[in-house]
């Protein structure tokens, strides 16, 4: 079953609440660590990828923080995981044939299709869900979007 790693779910939910609580206010780094209970400098990393590949963007001085790049609908966890989990490089590892030639070509399609299952995932549809369950203040779930 294919798993997506601790990072790529810290990211998702990163910018699930930024999306929930960023309605003309970005967020502060910390304002969202303290949320999630983790310290500012694990967040860093995920939220600078998230910058540079425009999903979020970054606004500076002292009521500064992150804000989506783009509208809601328009971000899919799909792109979000391949942002995160393309941040860190591996290293070329040698394989043995039968992993390049048999387990490569088979995980691969598996990792294809749930690719193609996490496209159809809108950062809409995340956000929705977080409404739904109380996340965030209710100030902060009228949307105005045009």
């Amino acid at each position: 079953m294919p798993r997506l790693s601790d990072k790529s779910l810290l990211a998702i939910a990163a910018v699930v609440d930024v999306a929930v609580h960023a309605r003309g206010t970005p967020v502060a780094a910390k304002a969202l660590a303290a949320r999630h209970n983790l310290p500012p400098r694990r967040l860093e990393p995920v939220l600078q990828a998230l910058v540079h590949a425009g999903v979020l963007k970054g606004v500076r001085g002292p009521r500064g923080g992150y804000e989506l790049a783009r509208e809601r609908r328009r971000v899919t966890v799909a792109e979000i995981v391949r942002v995160v989990e393309g941040a860190d490089e591996e290293a070329d590892i040698i394989l043995p044939p039968l992993v390049a030639e048999v387990v490569r070509p088979a995980v691969a399609a598996a990792e294809e299709t749930f690719d193609r299952a996490l496209d159809t995932v809108t950062l809409e549809d995340l956000c929705r869900a977080a409404d739904t369950r109380g996340h965030g203040l209710e100030h902060d779930r009228i949307d105005f979007t045009i």
